[in-house]
């Protein structure tokens, strides 16, 4: 036998060598058997020759090697040793020849526990469990191992519950509970199904058995990675705490950890804090950073991690390319790209997609074409990533053929993909093809994702069709938080507040986003109080806000112009570090504005470092509610040399200022260079602002022409604005012009009628007056009724006409006609034609009265209504501030007025 071997040496040398590549020649001498044809070999030395050749065959998985080695060990009779024919199973499985191991293992006679896992494992490794788990049932006996194999299998086979089974099975079997191998890939399985209870049990086991100082630090890095998954990251900080040198896993799992419990600066602090760094502590600080949307310090790490001389990966250059995307830095991005193919050898698949999604996010959609086309190899993520940079620049219809293109490549459609395509068909032009794309993912299956459960919501709601997102929603499996908010914003799109609240108090769990979703709706519907009693229940309940929640309550606070609180919620967001944030400094200069308050706004836009339009427009926007139109000008010219473009706000706020300025040829000289150098046509708004410029200047007549030019119908805003001159000027029969007009609109709200009824009143026409009223009762119009409301030590008093109830009345009374004496005395005060609509007390006289009565004298009084101020109460307020010296703040429907020394800011003109 040993001199037929022996022979046969010189020829499987031979054959060895060819099939072993250069780089790989220094295992060939492994798998020459012996040198010497005419040397002796016991059978021990050739068994462990014949071991060392299939080891190292096994390590580069050589087929033809694999075979002719199991026909020397025919040749030579060994075939029969069991210690060879083992190494021989693990051979064929490593080399995914899983029928030649069957043929093995079944002429194995003597089989031990080591063949029987073997085989196991190859089954598993080539993901055919149901043959591994019958291998397994057939086991005359097993050990740890056994076990280990199956469960380890069916997780990495995507059957983490049938993991768990397995561990139960075993510890029920109670032979090889003390396993420390069978441990971590439970908790493997727990961490990736989230299951804290279990997560608690497997620990305390954990801390029962004693798996020795060999394991230890396996077995910590396992229970850390389990609580994180698990959503538990304060439990993995307790273990990561108690470890006296944690190794870099843990480090590493636990950068991640804090990233998801304290945020992005708690996890940069502990980072710093690492004694030793390996390439995935730099991806993770990088990946932070950059899924958290700081692109700048992502970028910043990428290049201190190149100038520690850590070379950058493959997901190194995806986190950073997902950086540049997310802050649009298209000059950062090419950089990267040149390095990537100065340094690499080559673009793999998931680097190309990050370049793809890169270009094609900044609006270079040939580069990205190009660099998807230059890919030797295409999956869902670059495709995904093309449509999706088609879509978001709504190029819907090159996406949707990009995708029919996708479909008949040889590539599977993830949920990914139908997410991102069910998204580009959200509008009623692609309503259709949506529906069409539901009903492939019911046909597939996949309409049980998550993901394309939410896209659906998302495009049924985009497309007004609210009735079958809500039919989508409740026929999804699993809901996430994503499903529970879109949901939120379904209701809130068709104004349904009821529903939306519903649904947000039946939600399992709750994230800032939906309570910012639910704060959302009922700010942007007007439901300023809810909104406020919503944030408070958000503190009580210890949610951490975020910019949004501060922004959107600041908002809410200005809307209801209630300072105190406005400035309780502003020192909140400085203490949690989000008053620098420009969207919170936005709001808070609106809040300022809104409440009378302009000199603290201008404080705080002066602080803002980088303003943005909004910045701008809120400022030029409160100037000119407080009735300051060349402060809005100086503005609007200052924003131009900061090189900061405006947009059609900014151009209202400006034509607003130059209407309350008098500045006729400025606003026409603006009117027309909004168009002429930054290319903005102008809408309703704008003309309504040149129609109330015009009208103030009493050029009503080139008003009513304005109108008759313009490209398209006038609406209701435009001819309310000529309705509001012709009442200044007394110009009663291009008023009724303009009513006419304001008819085909039916109108249902007072406010237009009120004023013609005024106008009347002041021509003296009390028959048309008469008749006004008289339509507005067979339109069933009711006037709203007027209220007005102040704030004297943290309470709210509100005042409506001829108000009775108020504890304070007589007072407020005894006041009031005090103060009517007094401004009577003057000489300026002519009420002759107001007497003959009876003596009633309009609100806001009385919230004055009050604020008299109750306020030091040193005091601002600020009076709120929710109507436009009348001619008498402007008149007498205006007075009022003249006998007593005080600073009178009302804010009507409308705009501020600032009463001082007897003028008003609005110069008697609003």
């Amino acid at each position: 036998m040993f001199l037929t071997l022996n022979h046969c040496l010189p020829q499987l040398s031979r054959i060895l060598i060819r099939h072993v590549s250069t780089q790989q020649q220094n295992l060939s001498t492994k798998l020459v058997l012996f040198h010497d044809p005419s040397a002796q070999l016991s059978y021990m030395e050739l068994s462990q020759k014949f071991y060392e050749a299939m080891k190292a065959c096994a390590s580069i998985k050589s087929t033809p090697i694999a075979q002719k080695l199991h026909a020397q060990l025919i040749s030579t009779g060994l075939d029969s040793s069991v210690f060879l024919q083992n190494h021989l199973l693990h051979l064929y499985s490593n080399c995914n020849l899983i029928d030649d191991a069957c043929w093995v293992f079944n002429n194995i006679e003597y089989r031990n526990v080591f063949s029987w896992n073997t085989m196991i494992s190859g089954f598993a490794d080539l993901g055919r469990m149901s043959e591994a788990e019958k291998v397994f049932d057939e086991m005359p006996e097993r050990d740890s191992v056994s076990w280990t194999v199956m469960m380890s299998g069916y997780f990495r086979n995507g059957q983490p519950e049938k993991t768990l089974n397995m561990f139960v099975s075993m510890v029920q079997d109670g032979n090889c509970v003390n396993d420390p191998f069978s441990f971590t890939c439970a908790m493997k399985a727990g961490g990736s199904l989230a299951y804290m209870k279990l997560a608690l049990q497997l620990h305390g086991l954990v801390e029962k058995f004693d798996f020795g100082s060999n394991v230890y630090m396996a077995i910590q890095n396992s229970i850390m990675d389990m609580y994180i998954k698990s959503g538990k990251v304060s439990y993995a900080e307790r273990v990561f705490l108690r470890i006296p040198n944690p190794s870099l896993f843990c480090w590493n799992s636990m950068i991640y950890g804090y990233s998801k419990l304290y945020g992005v600066g708690r996890a940069f602090d502990l980072f710093n804090q690492m004694p030793e760094r390996d390439s995935v502590s730099w991806n993770t600080m990088i990946s932070i950073f950059s899924q958290h949307g700081f692109g700048v310090q992502s970028l910043g790490t990428f290049v201190e991690m190149w100038s520690q001389g850590v070379r950058p990966n493959s997901m190194t250059y995806a986190s950073v390319l997902s950086a540049c995307t997310s802050i649009y830095d298209l000059e950062w991005g090419t950089h990267l790209h040149a390095r990537i193919v100065r340094m690499e050898p080559t673009i793999d698949v998931l680097v190309g997609s990050g370049l793809v999604d890169m270009y094609a996010k900044c609006g270079c959609l040939e580069f990205a074409r190009q660099i998807f086309d230059s890919l030797t190899e295409h999956n869902a993520v670059s495709w995904t990533s093309l449509i999706s940079g088609l879509a978001h620049f709504g190029l819907e219809e090159e996406a949707l053929e990009l995708f029919n293109q996708m479909r008949e490549a040889p590539i599977s459609l993830d949920e990914f993909t139908l997410a991102t395509i069910l998204g580009v068909c959200s509008g009623e032009k692609y309503v259709s093809t949506g529906e069409q794309l539901h009903g492939y993912t019911i046909k597939t299956g996949m309409d049980s994702s998550v993901a394309i459960g939410n896209a659906l919501v998302t495009m049924y709601t985009k497309c007004g069709n609210v009735q079958e997102a809500n039919h989508a929603f409740e026929l999804m499996p699993i809901r996430d938080i994503i499903s529970w908010t879109a949901m939120i914003t379904a209701f809130s799109k068709i104004g349904d507040i009821e529903k939306a609240r519903q649904c947000f108090d039946q939600m399992p769990e709750q994230n800032v986003i939906t309570w910012n979703s639910m704060l959302g709706t009922y700010t942007q519907h007007g439901f300023w109080e809810e909104g406020l009693k919503l944030y408070t229940l958000m503190q009580r309940q210890g949610v951490k806000p975020d910019w949004v929640t501060f922004a959107t309550s600041i908002s809410a606070c200005a809307d209801l112009a209630i300072l105190k609180l406005g400035i309780q919620i502003v020192s909140q967001a400085e203490k949690l570090g989000f008053g620098s944030n420009v969207s919170v400094a936005n709001s808070v200069v609106t809040m300022y504005s809104r409440c009378g308050r302009i000199e603290e706004a201008q404080k705080v836009f002066d602080l803002i470092h980088e303003k943005n339009v909004i910045s701008w427009n809120a400022i030029m926007v409160g100037y000119a509610q407080n009735g300051q139109g060349r402060k809005v000008i100086e503005i609007f010219e200052n924003m131009l040399e900061m090189k900061c473009s405006p947009d059609h706000i900014s151009y209202v706020s400006v034509l607003s200022g130059c209407s309350h300025a008098g500045l006729v040829t400025e606003g026409k000289q603006y009117f027309y260079s909004m168009t002429e150098d930054f290319g903005i046509s102008p809408t309703s708004e704008h003309f309504s602002c040149m129609v109330d410029l015009l009208g103030r200047a009493g050029l009503l007549e080139e008003a009513k022409n304005l109108i008759d030019g313009m490209p398209f119908k006038p609406n209701a805003a435009i001819w309310g604005a000529l309705l509001g001159a012709c009442r200044t000027h007394c110009e009663s029969k291009l008023a009724e012009v303009a009513v006419r007009n304001l008819l085909e609109f039916d109108v249902e709200e007072s406010g237009s009628y009120i004023l013609l009824a005024n106008i009347y009143l002041d021509s003296g026409k009390l028959e048309s007056v008469a008749d006004v009223r008289k339509l507005m009762r067979e339109k069933g119009i009711r006037k709203n009724p007027g209220c007005s409301w102040i704030e004297v030590e943290n309470r709210v008093h509100v005042f409506t006409v001829d108000e009775t109830n108020h504890p304070q009345i007589k007072d407020i009374y005894r006041k009031l006609e005090e103060m009517m004496k007094k401004i009577e005395d003057t000489g300026n005060y002519k009420n002759a034609i107001r007497s003959l609509r009876g003596q009633g007390y309009h609100s806001e006289k009385l919230a004055v009265a009050f604020g008299l009565i109750n306020l030091p004298t040193w005091m601002p009084i600020h009076v709120m209504k929710n109507l436009r101020v009348c001619n008498d109460c402007h008149l007498t307020i205006k007075l009022i501030s003249l006998v007593t010296s005080r600073e009178l703040i009302v804010r009507d429907g409308y705009r501020f007025h600032h009463f001082k020394n007897g003028f008003c800011s609005c110069g008697d003109y609003w």
